[in-house]
């Protein structure tokens, strides 16, 4: 859907992007990851050509990014740009028609999204009006109205209680299940997980890591386990020198224990379990799988560490 070769954004002599390249796979969910500062809405605005890259170029759908490509575009902002004193369905209608649409069918959709979203007393309501949450509502609907083909999102779920955050990710999905591209950019990554297939994480204006979720987690996977125990055999301690496995903690909660191992180089779990299987009764296994935040960290102190 989107190809980005080699992107670069110089502020005097600060880099905002610097040689940045991306394959964004058409019907994916794709998030742009990083803290604030890394370069995120820098190219956002570079996709949305708000500005223009110092070197670089963009492919959307094959083609170079042009101007009439904008049509195909739905960007929600960070900073959200609805107008304060304009009643609600009036706003909707007019951004409806510069994204396009015909009057009835503006109207038409705007309803239907009025219903879903259960705002259908808004109509005459001005932005002002609402809390952030609410008005949060409405950029979403101006953003998606025109059904893109490639919907951005920039910390879509700012300002929105639980609830509110729940029925917008389900919306999102159900996009994305119709046929939309989107790029979901944030600094926060407890929803990355639940929505995401392919990722890339962004810092101090450089790409550290990209690719699909499932495949980074299990590249940063680190052979660590979690095993559930009871009826322990307390009269010796085996289980605290064996030669399959390094134990990184070992709880007691009463009757039951819980083991975390890491197992070591060219050992099986398999052979860790027979270890311990004459030491306890095991009730439970699970694989530690790590979280993009853990990988985030390891990698950027991983490049730390290789420059010093």
């Amino acid at each position: 859907m989107l190809d980005i070769r080699n992107i670069s954004k110089q502020y005097g002599q600060y880099y905002a992007l610097n040689d940045v390249s991306l394959h964004i796979p058409r019907g994916s969910i794709f998030g742009l990851l990083g803290p604030n500062g890394a370069g995120k809405t820098s190219l956002i605005r570079i996709i949305n050509q708000i500005t223009a890259p110092d070197t670089g170029v963009i492919y959307l759908g094959g083609e170079p990014l042009r101007s009439n490509h904008i049509e195909n575009i739905g960007y929600l902002p960070e900073e959200r740009g609805l107008y304060k004193k304009m009643k609600i369905g009036e706003q909707m209608l007019y951004l409806a028609q510069l994204k396009g649409l015909r009057k009835q069918d503006a109207l038409q959709k705007i309803k239907a999204w009025f219903i879903k979203l259960q705002i259908e007393s808004w109509w005459d309501k001005k932005i002002e009006d609402l809390s952030k949450g609410m008005q949060q509502k409405v950029q979403f609907i101006a953003t998606v109205i025109h059904e893109p083909e490639l919907i951005i999102l920039d910390e879509p779920f700012s300002g929105f209680d639980p609830v509110n955050a729940q029925i917008i990710q389900e919306e999102i999905l159900e996009l994305n299940k119709k046929g939309a591209t989107i790029i979901y950019s944030t600094h926060r990554m407890e929803s990355v997980e639940t929505l995401c297939d392919h990722i890339a994480l962004l810092n101090k204006s450089k790409k550290i890591l990209d690719g699909s979720v499932r495949e980074i987690k299990n590249a940063y996977k680190s052979q660590s386990y979690k095993i559930k125990l009871a009826q322990v055999d307390k009269s010796s301690s085996p289980i605290l020198t064996n030669s399959k496995f390094d134990i990184s903690s070992f709880t007691n909660f009463t009757d039951d224990y819980e083991l975390i191992i890491k197992l070591k180089e060219d050992s099986t779990l398999n052979q860790a379990l027979l270890e311990i299987i004459p030491q306890a009764k095991i009730t439970h296994v699970s694989e530690i799988i790590p979280s993009m935040h853990d990988i985030f960290i390891e990698k950027v102190t991983q490049i730390k560490n290789e420059k010093n």
